[in-house]
């Protein structure tokens, strides 16, 4: 036999077997091998060497080694690893062929040999898994191999083409259920087996080695089995799908090691890395993780605030403390940060201009050279992501994680574990980003504290957030293993006074910088001004004995204790260069006056510079017209919502870039002007944008602001007008998510001028204070950008923000003096609520989903009808006016329970099934937090009457206090012996009643948590609970049939009102307490009377139990929610039906109305909750005859071809492509398809038709 190319001979073992003896002959190549055991300093790539068997016609079996570049053509086998599989060793020591296992490696050489292939591979024998290295090669190298072979053949064993009957004999049956459910396809190894070979390569054979058919044949059933999508089926590369996907095949497939589920991810992945077997499953993912820079991706998953950092690029020329200055304080801090003690927080606050952000900056550097920096934040008014609270918490975990590289891994798992964390509260954020992974850590990590720097945080845009950030920040305390001290500057603002005074004062150390005295600040100062004018001097040689004693005598006096007095100084002093000395006299002239408050210098240094920058030799016309320009272009950039370059004002502000350079070319003693033109320019103080917008303190500078926030509105309608436009950013594909695109791609075709113009037009628009009418700039602009502006705002992420803007704009046009803009405004709130969460997540569906479902009345859509795609050829009829569903609230996965405004009617709470409580936005629709912690589902939930806690009970018997700010749990309130059905406050909020399935009713006390009374009577599971107005009594419903009233100070029974004949299941006081609303399971809603316990009204019309009754604010109406999934309104004084509102697609669980009256909330089990307009109510259009349900819809099919069309995960989808999103309202129940054509069912009677051309994939 001749040897194949790039091999030698070796030594012959025989294979001895109880038959005629079977010889194996193995080659091999002349390459040395690592001992057995060793592992290698790192694996690279495979070395490529493969291992191939060969069946001889005289019966012989081969193994032959080939390098990569001369292996031959073979097959290879995929099956599951049995209890007696022929080892590699087997063969060579002549015991294999004695082994079950040996019938597979027979079947794939004969499957071979009729495929007219010499060579095949089969895993169990073909490597050497004593070699550790082999193995290793082996394991990187394997994918690649299924990928190269030209048949790979599937042996499942436990799937038979025959059964066995009664009478013995055997029969042909059907497979299909065997295949579906074969364990081949829960095994980690085998994906790459399923993925890699080419679809007709890959053939399935049953346990009697019949053929089944191959992955083109069968792809239907696997991507049904796999949930894999047919094109990565049909051979489309796996680098078209991303890593995140390529896991989730993955799913629950197991392997005998548990470290494999990692290593049978390295072909698929495309990675190469060693094998530590012993590591376990979670280091085995994350150094896979790692390896794919799957981290980095999850931390730039996460919003970042590129100038939050101390030492970002924009922040690189600011300064620190010099040398001898701020000795005392910066040992204190350092003192402080190094203690072990319980203050976790020091808070340094001073007047403006006192230094306190150089002293930050000081520290952040000081801890960042020893490796102690946790992350830094420094909040800037008006300075973009830096002005508000939205990416601090995510940007502060990004820092943490890159800092910290033992925290990275937790921090990477926790965003792993939530992907929609960045959109959850700021409590989420906190929990699960920041403190959690900080518990994680070892006791033995070193160093054992870290510091975190926040400056400045009385500038940032709300004072919730401020609030909320100090009481969670303060929760660094209860970290063990790991200190987190936190410095953190501000003003001394109310916010930030009050906010401190809800921390314990051990908690936090305090430090005034105002206070310090004046002897210190001023030798401190002095030594600032003495190092600055020296390098002054030493650039200009001025002279050795320039300044002088005494003129820096003067200066620091001038100063007042300030020091952005004195770096302002320097600045203008530096900016005169050759002049430096003359500008000097000009300060000195214009402070030579007595000494007075530090802001009357602060005045003077500002004006000089501002004067300075007019040339004395222009004409006063000139100087006339300098001064305006000088007022208009310095007041855009102070009034600027978020600092844009020259570049983006420029266009923003219509003006050449030359000229606006020329304007700022003296003032960089007032202005940070960057080099780059595309870096936003910005103040050095904030201390600058005061001076200018108030009239006694600039003179002739003032700038009006209102009149600059005019000019900037119309420059952002006009830039947005001239750039915005369908499809912006040129994706196409109508389903393409926002997450699927690349941020840059993003920022490339909406540049930074455009965004500001996006977010904040609306905003500049209502501080400019100017009216607005009919068919004026506004108005032309909502009618022909409106869709393109909103896609812009899905693109960028700000969906809530713009439906905020929308909001407020409606609010701002007044309905009299323009009543056609409203109603646009009215209609685009609608529309824009509506369609919320396409808006965000897939932004073209505006043009697709967004316009199709929009009411026919929609004055939207009347007016961009014209942009539906021609791909959708036949359109289903739709309503004809916006129904009473404001919006639809998704997030909870399990049916919602209970739901509750807030008093002031800004929040909303829900509780649901999946054990959570959820905080909505009212307006928006944004989800706020969600709390977690209770072990059974949700029953009830109540805002305080102060909205500033809520209150949950819950099947697990449990009644739970939170803190609605920050989401932190205050209290757990035990004692019910059954799960808790009803919670509700008094009126003041000093008592708890909750009522329970072990029929009493308790009353705590809501401050400490202590029962006050047990209310017994009931025999059956109280379902309802609630207090009169003047928390007097308290009214509960029970199983029993009956509602009872109870006296709160005695816990005496007062009367027992029976009518009902079923359970009774929602019970409610009038506002004026004089009357009683119930509800129950013989669908009937009763008033009583709460004096006498009269019954007052009976009304009907619901057809199926009442679940929950609430009258509205005003006592005049009251609402029902019902199983028939109805909500209705009734006339309390007449009992006359007012509205019916339909749209939920299961039972109602609970309603309730806002506290204007104006909308009513309902919750269901179809796991949604919807905002209703109490005032319009219009009824959906329904398809005559159907009363119910459908259970399937009837069209002709021909039952060969597999339709292109289908729904899926509430989408239209045409191959694989989502092409039409369906909103809550037009959900399907079933569907059916036929060529293009398709039709939906859905919940009361109603019936969608579409026909789509096809390749509906292009948008444009």
């Amino acid at each position: 036999m001749s040897l194949p190319r790039g091999c030698r001979s070796a030594k012959s073992a025989s294979l001895n077997t109880t038959s005629s003896p079977t010889s194996l002959h193995i080659y091999v190549i002349s390459a040395a091998h690592q001992p057995p055991g060793t592992l290698p300093p790192a694996i690279l790539e495979p070395s490529g060497i493969m291992r191939l068997l060969q069946s001889n016609s005289d019966g012989n079996l081969s193994l032959t080694e080939f390098f990569e570049d001369d292996i031959p053509k073979y097959a290879i086998l995929s099956h599951r690893w049995g209890a007696e599989e022929v080892t590699f060793r087997d063969l060579t020591d002549g015991t294999g062929k004695v082994k079950a296992g040996y019938g597979k490696i027979q079947f794939c050489g004969e499957q071979a040999n009729r495929d007219g292939l010499q060579y095949f591979w089969v895993d169990t024998c073909c490597i050497d898994k004593s070699n550790a290295v082999e193995l290793q090669e082996a394991i990187n190298s394997m994918f690649r191999w299924y990928q190269n072979a030209v048949k790979c053949y599937v042996y499942l064993s436990d799937v038979s083409t025959k059964k066995r009957k009664a009478s013995d004999s055997f029969t042909e049956c059907t497979w299909e259920p065997a295949f579906r459910s074969s364990k081949w396809f829960t095994r980690g190894w085998t994906l790459q087996e399923l993925l890699a070979p080419n679809p007709n390569s890959l053939e399935f054979f049953s346990q009697e080695r019949d053929r089944l058919g191959d992955k083109g044949s069968l792809e239907q059933q696997i991507h049904e089995i796999t949930g894999i999508p047919l094109s990565a089926l049909r051979g489309t590369p796996l680098s078209h799908f991303n890593i995140e996907d390529r896991l989730i095949w993955a799913g629950t497939r197991q392997t005998a090691r548990e470290e494999d589920r990692a290593y049978s991810m390295l072909g698929i992945c495309n990675i190469y890395m060693p094998l530590i077997y012993g590591e376990g499953e979670k280091n085995a993912f994350r150094r896979l993780r790692k390896e794919l820079g799957f981290d980095n991706d999850l931390l730039h998953s996460l919003p970042y605030a590129i100038e939050a950092p101390f030492n970002s690029a924009n922040r690189q020329d600011e300064p620190i403390c010099l040398p001898n200055t701020r000795v005392s304080l910066l040992q204190e801090i350092c003192d402080w940060a190094n203690g072990q003690d319980e203050r976790c927080i020091f808070w340094l606050n001073g007047l403006a201009g006192t230094g306190k952000s150089t002293i930050a900056r000081t520290i952040a550097k000081r801890y960042c050279e020893k490796d102690r920096l946790g992350a830094s934040f420094f909040f800037s008014r008006g300075g973009g992501d830096v002005s508000h609270a939205g990416k601090f918490f995510t940007s502060i975990a990004v820092q943490l994680a890159n800092n910290m590289p033992s925290l990275r891994h937790y921090i990477c798992d926790a965003i792993s574990n939530r992907k929609d964390i960045a959109s959850q509260s700021f409590r989420d954020q906190w929990s699960q980003l920041i403190l959690f992974p900080l518990s994680k850590l070892g006791s033995g990590s070193s160093p054992s504290s870290y510091v975190l720097v926040i400056d400045a945080l009385d500038e940032c845009d709300k004072d919730e957030h401020i609030r909320m950030i100090l009481q969670l920040l303060a929760e660094a305390r209860t970290l063990k293993t790991a200190r987190l001290r936190v410095l953190l500057t501000s003003r001394p603002e109310i916010p930030i006074r009050h906010g401190f005074y809800q921390i314990p004062d051990t908690e936090h150390q305090d430090f005034v910088l105002h206070n310090v005295p004046l002897t210190i600040i001023n030798h401190d100062i002095s030594l600032f001004l003495e190092y600055n004018l020296g390098i002054i001097r030493h650039e200009w040689s001025l002279g050795a004995d320039w300044p002088g004693e005494v003129v820096l005598r003067h200066l620091v006096l001038y100063a007042c204790g300030l020091f952005i007095w004195a770096a302002t100084t320097c600045r203008f002093i530096r900016e005169g260069k050759q002049f430096a000395r003359k500008r000097l006299d000009t300060i000195l002239k214009g402070s030579s006056g007595a000494i007075t408050a530090p802001e009357k210098h602060l005045n003077e240094i500002y004006r000089t510079v501002l004067e300075h920058s007019i040339s004395s030799e222009f004409l006063d016309e000139e100087k006339e017209e300098v001064y305006h320009m000088l007022k208009h272009r310095l007041g855009s950039i102070v009034v600027l919502l978020s600092p844009l370059s020259t570049s983006s004002l420029s266009r923003l502000l219509y003006l050449p870039r030359e000229d606006i350079n020329r304007t700022f070319e003296d003032l960089h003693a007032i202005l940070d002007i960057p080099k780059d033109p595309t870096h936003p320019l910005r103040l050095h103080h904030p201390s600058f944008r005061d001076f200018l917008l108030n009239k006694d303190r600039c003179g002739d500078f003032w700038v009006d602001e209102k009149e600059i926030h005019q000019i900037l509105a119309t420059g952002c309608i006009r830039l947005m007008s001239q750039t915005l436009k369908k499809d912006i950013c040129e994706i196409h594909a109508p389903g393409s998510q926002t997450s699927q695109v690349e941020s840059s791609w993003i920022e490339k075709c909406l540049p930074p001028e455009v965004q500001y113009a996006c977010l904040y037009w609306i905003q500049h628009l209502q501080r400019s204070g100017s009216q607005v009418h009919n068919g004026e700039e506004v108005h032309r602009f909502l009618q022909a950008h409106l869709l393109h502006w909103l896609e812009a705002l899905g693109w960028m992420g700000k969906t809530t923000e713009g439906i905020e803007a929308i909001l407020s704009l409606e609010d701002y046009v007044l309905v009299k003096g323009s009543p056609n803009l409203h109603a646009f405004i009215y209609d685009a709130k609608r529309f824009a609520l509506y369609n919320r969460s396409v808006i965000e997540q897939v932004p073209l569906q505006l043009y697709c989903s967004a316009l199709v479902f929009a009411p026919e009345n929609s004055l939207v859509r009347k007016k961009f009808k014209g942009c539906i795609p021609d791909w959708i050829q036949l359109k289903s009829k739709i309503q004809v006016h916006w129904n009473a569903a404001l919006q639809t609230l998704e997030g909870h996965n399990d049916f919602v329970t209970s739901v509750a405004f807030s008093h002031d009617g800004k929040q909303l709470v829900s509780g649901s099934w999946d054990r959570t409580i959820r905080l909505w936005d009212t307006a928006t629709g944004a989800p706020l937090q969600t709390l977690e912690g209770h072990t059974d589902s949700i029953t009830s939930v109540a805002f305080l009457p102060n909205d500033k806690q809520l209150v949950s009970g819950s099947s697990d018997k449990i009644i739970r206090l939170w803190d609605a700010a920050t989401g932190v749990l205050l209290q757990t309130l035990e004692g019910h012996i059954d799960f808790v059905t009803s919670v509700a406050f008094s009126r003041e909020g000093k008592q708890l009643v909750s009522g329970s399935g072990d029929r009493t009713i308790w009353l705590w006390d809501t401050a400490t948590g202590a029962p006050l009374q047990t209310l017994e009577g009931h025999t059956s599971s109280v379902n309802s609970v609630a207090f009169s107005p003047d928390g007097k009594q308290v009214v509960s419903s029970s199983d029993d049939r009956t509602v009872r009233l109870w006296d709160t100070a005695t816990g005496a029974l007062l009367q027992t009102l029976e009518g009902h004949i079923d359970f009774v299941t929602s019970v409610a006081f009038s506002p004026n307490g004089k009357q009683l609303v119930s509800g129950s399971r013989d669908r009937i809603v009763r008033l009583w009377d709460t004096a006498t316990g009269a019954p007052l009204q009976t009304l009907e019309g619901h057809t199926d139990s009442i679940n929950s009754v609430a009258f509205s604010p005003d006592g005049k109406q009251l609402v029902s929610g019902s199983s028939d999934k109805i909500v209705r309104l009734w006339d309390t004084a007449t009992g006359a039906p007012l509205q019916t509102l339909e749209g939920h697609t299961s039972s109602v669980t609970l309603v309730a109305f806002s506290p204007d009256g104006k909308q009513v909330v309902s919750s269901s089990d179809d796991r949604t909750v919807r905002l209703w307009d109490t005032a319009t109510g219009v009824l959906l259009q329904t398809l005559e005859g159907h009363t119910n349900l459908f259970n399937s819809v009837p069209f002709s099919h021909d039952g060969k071809l597999l339709p292109l069309l289908r729904v899926s995960n509430h989408w239209v989808v045409e191959d694989n492509t989502n092409i039409l999103w369906l909103p809550p309202d037009y959900r399907e129940t079933c569907s059916v398809t036929w060529n293009r054509s398709l039709v939906i069912g859905h919940s009361f009677g109603r019936i969608s038709f579409f026909c789509f051309e096809k390749g509906a994939k292009l948008v444009v």
